[in-house]
């Protein structure tokens, strides 16, 4: 699948600013409130282990999946002018 890189780049930019602290500061990784929530509704494993990655269960690795191509995905007819 294609994706529109141009959306994922404002989607990451948006979520850097709904993170924001200090004035501009960002943490490079993803809050840890957001993972518990995501973990607690079964869509990935452990977000607190020593590893530096979570797996997405086989429902986050749909819904992902299905979220990414509702938001990113580069439509077959061309891409869309807003």
């Amino acid at each position: 699948m294609e994706y529109d890189m141009v959306k994922v780049e404002e989607a990451l930019l948006a979520l850097l600013g709904v993170f924001e602290f200090e004035n501009g500061r960002v943490w490079k990784k993803y809050d840890f409130s957001v993972m518990d929530a995501l973990h607690d509704k079964g869509f990935i494993t452990q977000p607190h282990s020593a590893k530096e990655s979570v797996v997405l269960t086989d429902e986050g690795l749909r819904l992902a999946k299905e979220l990414a191509a509702k938001y990113f995905q580069v439509n077959a007819a061309g891409p869309e002018h807003s």
